[in-house]
């Protein structure tokens, strides 16, 4: 019976929360014994809105022991890993923490606030021989993977082009609003354009050169809305997000076009769909789990099997992702392309 503790409680603390609650229920070996939070609030089971409603609010806060302090959490706990949910600039510190401590590691995306922290982490992870992996989670949800198997198989031939979208309202709900502190979170470039960007390093690799422009929407924040173009030979690649688009009727979306040399797949408006040429469309036949669960089960189920999780995300393909970040964000600083 593995032995959890969460580390923050905010809007991705409070999804993973329901996550754990689930897994309990359904048997799986596992036990959430305590969540941390600076937050004293938190104890009562008061849980963050975001773009999402994936949270439980069904959840009794009675189970958990809490905590403000993770290594007061540590010590007074027989833990077998942290789930951590915290701002990205303090991902590194706390990760490499528990590490040293004796706990293997789950770390919200994205990775670190910039690649010296990165490595600091892999670093960690190979020093302490403890298991590291970050929630990249597009990488484990069902539509996204079946891309992959797509392109993998060669079943509709060379890939052509690709364009990914995110966005939806402005994320107010951040603790001391940190999101909308660039030095802290990277601005909407860092934290949700990140998705896209790990979708094309896990797909395609590292592009030849990145052109990004961005615009800075609400003062002292990084990048609210980013345009990039991504060099590869004979794809045409390109990814938008864009924060600020705060109106109820449209909350939050994802979208992409895969289009191949003998068909396209979409998902808009919360419709996937397979476009064979010449033929008659289909909505592919996947599995509806949420990629969050999946990546949570999957590195539970890795400590339990004494297996590296990184079999499925690997440090090092994460950190080229905040690579191609830190590229992307340069090229938007100095209206500039940067090479790769």
């Amino acid at each position: 019976m593995l032995r959890v503790g969460l580390v923050g409680l905010g809007f991705m603390g409070s999804s993973h929360l329901g996550i754990y609650k689930r897994l309990m229920d359904e048997g799986f070996p596992l036990k959430l014994v305590a969540i941390c939070d600076v937050n004293e609030e938190k104890r009562n089971g008061k849980l963050t809105q975001g773009n999402i409603d994936v949270s439980d609010r069904s959840i009794d806060f009675t189970k958990f022991n809490f905590y403000t302090d993770m290594e007061e959490m540590i010590a007074n706990e027989d833990l077998d890993y942290v789930d951590l949910c915290l701002p990205t600039f303090i991902h590194a510190p706390y990760a490499i923490k528990a590490m040293s401590l004796g706990l293997h590691v789950f770390c919200e995306k994205p990775m670190a606030i910039t690649t010296e922290a990165c490595q600091e982490m892999i670093d960690a992870s190979k020093k302490y021989s403890r298991y590291l992996m970050i929630g990249q989670t597009l990488r484990f949800f069902p539509s996204y993977r079946y891309i992959k198997d797509t392109i993998d198989s060669g079943r509709y031939g060379a890939l052509n082009e690709v364009a990914l979208f995110r966005g939806g309202t402005t994320p107010l709900w951040s603790w001391d609003n940190w999101l909308l502190d660039r030095e802290r979170s990277g601005g909407c470039l860092l934290d949700q354009h990140i998705h896209d960007v790990d979708t094309i390093n896990w797909l395609l690799g590292t592009p030849k050169d990145v052109n990004t422009k961005g615009k800075v929407y609400f003062e002292g924040s990084g990048y609210d809305m980013v345009s990039t173009n991504y060099n590869f030979d004979d794809i045409v690649v390109n990814a938008q997000d864009n924060w600020t688009i705060n109106n109820e009727d449209f909350g939050f979306e994802m979208r992409f076009r895969f289009s191949f040399e003998h068909g396209t797949i979409i998902l808009e408006n919360k419709k996937f769909t397979d476009y064979p040429n010449n033929e008659e469309s289909f909505t592919p036949n996947i599995d509806n789990e949420s990629g969050y669960y999946i990546e949570i089960k999957h590195f539970a189920q890795s400590i339990i099997d004494n297996t590296d999780p990184q079999t499925a995300c690997p440090l090092e393909s994460t950190m080229e992702t905040i690579r191609i970040a830190e590229a992307e964000v340069k090229s938007a600083d100095e209206n500039q392309t940067i090479k790769l």
